[in-house]
C-alpha cells in the first residue's frame, strides 16, 4: 500500500510517498480504505519537529483524521462490520491508502454523505462544540474566534450564532479572508496586525495561540473567559488574569470524549443534523491527491485555507 512518511523533520518538501506494507487490526481496531484524509495543523507541526504537534519518532508517520470504508475488524470491536462507511481520528498512520481506526472514535458516516464531508465535519465540528460547550456562552454574549477560517474556527463562527451568541468577532490573518467569514454569519471580522480588535469579548476562543496568546487574554473583557485548544503554545502575562479577573480554561478532545462521554455523543449527532439541515456549512478549501501532501502542507503553513484541507488516495 501507499503511505505518506517522512525521513527528517522539516518542511513540506520532507514528505515522501512510499510502498509499505499493509496495517494489521489490533484489538479494538478498524482497518479501514480510506477515501479522505483530514490535513491538520498538529500534523504540520510533527513534520517540522517543532514539539507542537506531539513527538514522531523518525521516519515520521503522521496521525489525524480519516474517512473511509471498514475492511477488516480487529478482535474485541463491536457495534462495527466489514462495509461500514465510516470517520475516525486516527492515532497514526493516517496518511496511507489503509489506516487504523480505533473503534472508540469513530463513527458511521450517514447515507448520503461523502467521505469528504465527513472529514470537513466531524472532528473540527467536535472541536468547535467542545470549545463552546466550555466557555458555556450565555444569551447575547459576545466571542472572539482566532483561527476563524480555519477548518475548526469556520465551524466555531456558526454554531456561535446558531446558539444565539449576540455578538461573534472572527481574528485571521488576512483582510481577504473577511467576505468568506461575513458570509457565514460573522459579525465583525478583524486582522491580526490591527491595533485594536474592537470591544473587548466576553468569551476567546483560541484556535492560534503562540504569540497570539497574549493578544487574544487582552481582547477579553474583565472576567471573561479564554478556551485555549490549539498547538501552537504559547505564555501569558499572570497579572492579566488577576487584575481582570480572567480565566484560561484548556480543551483537549482527548479528555472531553472521555469525560464528557454523553455529551460528545450528543454532539456528534447534532453536527450531522445541522449539515443535513444546511444550517451547519462545512467549507472544503482543497481536495488533493495523496502524493501532493506537501502541497496540502504548504496551504496549511501559509495560514491560506478557508475551510478544510483534505487529501484523496
Amino acid at each position: 500500500m501507499r503511505r505518506v512518511r517522512f525521513h527528517a523533520y522539516g518542511g513540506p518538501e520532507v514528505l515522501r510517498m512510499e510502498e509499505t506494507e499493509e496495517p494489521v487490526p489490533g484489538p479494538g481496531d478498524l482497518l479501514v480504505r480510506t477515501e479522505a484524509i483530514g490535513v491538520t495543523l498538529p500534523s504540520v507541526h510533527q513534520v517540522r519537529g517543532d514539539g507542537k504537534g506531539g513527538g514522531v519518532p523518525l521516519p515520521g508517520v503522521l496521525g489525524g483524521e480519516v474517512a473511509g470504508e471498514v475492511i477488516a475488524l480487529g478482535p474485541e470491536v463491536s457495534g462495527f462490520a466489514v462495509g461500514d462507511r465510516v470517520t475516525s481520528l486516527t492515532l497514526t498512520g493516517s496518511y496511507g491508502e489503509l489506516a487504523l481506526a480505533p473503534a472508540f472514535l469513530a463513527s458511521r458516516i450517514p447515507d448520503g454523505a461523502s467521505a469528504v464531508q465527513a472529514v470537513a465535519l466531524v472532528r473540527s465540528g467536535h472541536v468547535a462544540l467542545a470549545a463552546l460547550s466550555t466557555a458555556a456562552p450565555a444569551a447575547g454574549e459576545s466571542v472572539l474566534i482566532t483561527g476563524a477560517a480555519s477548518a475548526t474556527g469556520h465551524l466555531a463562527v456558526q454554531l456561535a450564532k446558531l446558539q444565539g451568541v449576540g455578538r461573534v468577532v472572527a481574528a485571521v490573518g488576512s483582510p481577504a479572508k473577511a467576505e468568506f467569514l461575513y458570509g457565514l454569519g460573522a459579525d465583525e471580522v478583524v486582522t491580526y496586525d490591527q491595533e485594536s480588535w474592537g470591544e473587548p469579548a466576553d468569551i476567546v476562543l483560541d484556535g492560534v495561540g503562540g504569540d497570539l496568546l497574549p493578544r487574544a487574554l487582552a481582547a477579553l473583557a474583565p472576567g471573561g473567559r479564554l478556551v485555549f485548544f490549539n498547538s501552537g503554545g504559547g505564555t501569558v502575562p499572570a497579572y492579566e488574569l488577576l487584575a481582570g479577573a480572567k480565566t484560561i480554561t484548556g480543551l483537549t478532545m482527548r479528555r472531553f470524549s472521555t469525560v464528557h462521554r454523553e455529551l460528545y455523543e450528543q454532539h456528534r449527532g447534532q453536527l450531522w443534523e445541522l449539515a443535513g439541515s444546511g444550517r451547519l456549512r462545512a467549507a472544503v478549501h482543497a481536495e488533493l491527491p495523496l502524493a501532493e501532501a506537501a502541497k496540502a502542507h504548504e496551504i496549511i503553513e501559509a495560514r491560506a485555507n478557508l475551510g478544510k484541507v483534505v487529501l484523496r488516495p
